[in-house]
């Protein structure tokens, strides 16, 4: 297969889970792609399993320094980035008058900020490249609210915004920015977590999504299926935001 024939994707929080869906479906479909994460191990074992259009770099999102190297190294491996899946993210649990500062700051400086550095440090790349497609991983939490993970839907539902903003920057580059807005998935993140699966059994389609499922949407988007598409939601939820 070959939708993505051609494209330098970087994938963060490609160790496992969804990002390590999303590598190996951008791989399958013809694309290069550096996984980058904090878990080194894991995420050099995902870049050993998928070959020689895979690579691993090392990578907090939170460190622009670190992001300047990530770019350069993947255009001295494959060329010019022509695509970005912000897909790192953490989530913290307490409620508000519990949450410590340094709790809702350190979600906020993952989820947010380190989309922000992500999407400051390839726009160059793929100005370059002559055109782009960033995928920021949000969440239903960017759509409505949940209890007890505030600093997860602030988060959140700054990326929906951050993508609007530069979705209308970028535009004249032929950079194109959305925002994906998955609810439960089946990750490692949602199996022993109580509340995520008691939220499913309430949805049209009453099961958790699987990563590849997620994958399927964000290699639409890397994709040039997805050329008009920009600054834009597309949610998948089971239809859990129906209710």
């Amino acid at each position: 297969m070959s939708r993505v024939n051609g494209k330098t994707v970087i994938v963060t929080g490609g160790a496992r889970g969804m990002g390590a869906a999303f590598a190996r479906r951008l791989i399958a479909e013809g694309a290069s792609v550096v996984i980058t994460d904090v878990l080194v191990d894991e995420g050099k074992a995902v870049a050993a399993e998928l070959g020689a259009r895979a690579m691993f770099l090392p990578l907090d999102v939170t460190d622009e320094t670190a992001w300047a190297t990530v770019v350069a190294e993947t255009e001295r491996a494959f060329g010019p980035v022509s695509g970005l899946v912000n897909n790192a993210g953490i989530v913290h649990v307490d409620p508000i008058e519990r949450l410590a500062e340094a709790d809702y700051r350190k979600v906020i400086d993952v989820n947010q900020v380190g989309v922000f550095l992500g999407m400051k440090a390839v726009v160059p790349s793929m100005r370059t490249a002559g055109n782009g497609s960033i995928v920021n991983i949000s969440s239903i939490g960017g759509i409505i609210a949940f209890s007890n993970i505030l600093g997860y839907v602030a988060s959140k539902w700054a990326v929906r915004g951050m993508t609007k903003a530069a979705a209308q920057e970028f535009g004249a580059d032929g950079i194109r920015v959305n925002s994906v807005h998955p609810g439960v998935v089946a990750t490692e993140m949602t199996s022993e977590s109580e509340r995520s699966n008691s939220m499913v059994h309430d949805q049209p389609l009453p099961r958790a999504a699987t990563p590849d499922e997620l994958a399927n949407v964000v290699l639409f988007l890397i994709s040039d299926e997805s050329s008009f598409c920009t600054g834009s939601e597309f949610v998948a939820d089971g239809g859990y935001t129906t209710k």
